[in-house]
């Protein structure tokens, strides 16, 4: 696991790559392993980029036709479908303003205040407003627009932060080596293909946060320091589970300080956008806490070290029979055994705190515990050593492995949209 200022290095110091391997250059230049990836030919940027938009994209087709059948089969649409729940929020302040939302759009109890809006944060409605107001594009077209692009722009990311760290991890993880390059696009397909994976395809701001949070964990292990900054500041303004990417990009940068201006720089614009909006709110209701107490009135939301996901998980395996509840608890667990093996692992260090943290954030909270495996999306940079696993296997086993994960996942999400009520 790398320590001090170098995100490079191991626990003993910097660690001497193993023959045919490139090490992650601390001066901010591109991450090399030796694979298609990072090759600074031009065809290689190419696919760098199209591999996993590709992959991403394959597997996200099927979930969107397997949401489609069912979406038939229950008398309602693939439109209606895609923009449930807080989504009807997100293009309502795209549409109308935090200020003109309709009396319609109701928090949890039933209720519209001139305070309830300002429960969402404004980077994903602004950006689909703004989209939407291009020529002969509505709303809900600019939201799913902008979430493809976002997705593959996820996707890209993902593959690069996963060939980086099954580099890093080459000489420290007992897992072993595992090809960079396949371990990036497995970890593609497994973003993809997570459980509540239909919601970066939905109104709804995961796929923009996941997009920040990998390039932010990517400009961190390779020293850029202004990515890293700039994608924490405006993660910031996409969503509250902000708060811990911009905690890790704080850290990592102040251990990186002789690294020079710009990681200060990073130190310094990172908390601005939450901090912002924290302010706006502020402004608007007349309290410093504005928005949490907003969030906890209106939803139901607050820390509670995890009282509500154990009486959740406890009372759902015991006496639950329905299939959502079942497989909800099961994801919460599932989720913190792989907090486990990502620690055993060696996952580097800023990567595990942002994923334990995210988990933290959720598992530690009460609310709609229906909502937890969509809540826990943006931690799926914890599976990178099951893509590392993967990896180390013969490539159409492993493809054989994701089949059925995929279809999983699409029939999970499909389910949870069309069968199950307020599973969002």
């Amino acid at each position: 696991m790398a320590t001090g200022t170098d995100l490079g290095a191991t626990a003993h110091g910097p660690r001497t790559p193993r023959r045919g391997e490139h090490p992650v250059p601390r001066g901010g230049g591109p991450a090399r392993d030796g694979g298609p990836s990072w090759s600074p030919t031009a065809g290689f940027r190419v696919r760098a980029w199209l591999e996993p938009i590709l992959v991403f994209l394959a597997i996200r087709g099927v979930g969107i036709l397997v949401l489609a059948r069912f979406t038939q089969l229950r008398d309602t649409t693939l439109g209606d479908s895609l923009w449930l729940w807080d989504g009807k929020w997100m293009l309502a302040i795209a549409e109308y303003g935090y200020g003109d939302v309709p009396f319609s759009q109701t928090d949890a109890r039933g209720l519209h205040t001139p305070d309830t809006a300002y429960a969402f944060f404004p980077g994903y409605p602004l950006l689909v407003g703004a989209v939407a107001k291009l020529p002969l594009v509505t709303p809900f077209g600019a939201a799913l627009a902008v979430n493809v692009v976002l997705g593959c722009l996820a996707a890209v990311g993902a593959a690069r932060l996963g060939a980086i760290c099954a580099r890093l991890m080459a000489n420290t993880s007992p897992i072993g080596v595992a090809n960079p390059h396949r371990t990036g696009l497995l970890l593609v397909a497994l973003f993809a293909a997570t459980p509540m994976s239909v919601v970066l395809n939905m109104a709804y701001t995961e796929a923009l946060f996941c997009a920040l949070a990998v390039w932010a964990l990517v400009g961190v292990l390779e020293h850029r320091w202004l990515l890293a900054g700039i994608c924490a500041l405006l993660a910031g303004l996409s969503r509250p589970t902000a708060v811990v990417l911009i905690g890790v990009v704080v850290l990592a940068a102040l251990l990186a300080r002789r690294d020079g201006p710009r990681a200060w720089i990073a130190v310094a614009i990172s908390p601005l956008g939450y901090l912002g909006y924290l302010a706006v709110v502020w402004a608007h209701t007349g309290s410093p806490t504005g928005w949490f107490r907003i969030q906890t009135e209106g939803w139901g939301t607050e820390f509670d070290w995890g009282r509500a996901t154990f009486s959740f998980v406890n009372e759902t395996l015991v006496h639950s029979g329905e299939v959502a509840p079942v497989a909800t608890a099961w994801i919460i667990l599932a989720t913190l055994a792989l907090l486990v093996v990502a620690a055993w692992s060696r996952l580097p260090w800023p990567v595990l705190l942002y994923g334990t943290l995210v988990v933290a954030t959720i598992v530690l909270s009460s609310g709609l515990m229906m909502s937890r495996a969509r809540l826990l999306l943006p931690a799926f940079v914890l599976l990178i050593p099951v893509a590392m696993m993967l990896a180390r296997i013969r490539l159409s086993v492993a493809v054989a492995a994701m089949v059925p994960i995929v279809i999983g996942s699409a029939w999970f999400g499909a389910h949870m949209l069309t069968v199950y009520p307020h599973a969002m």
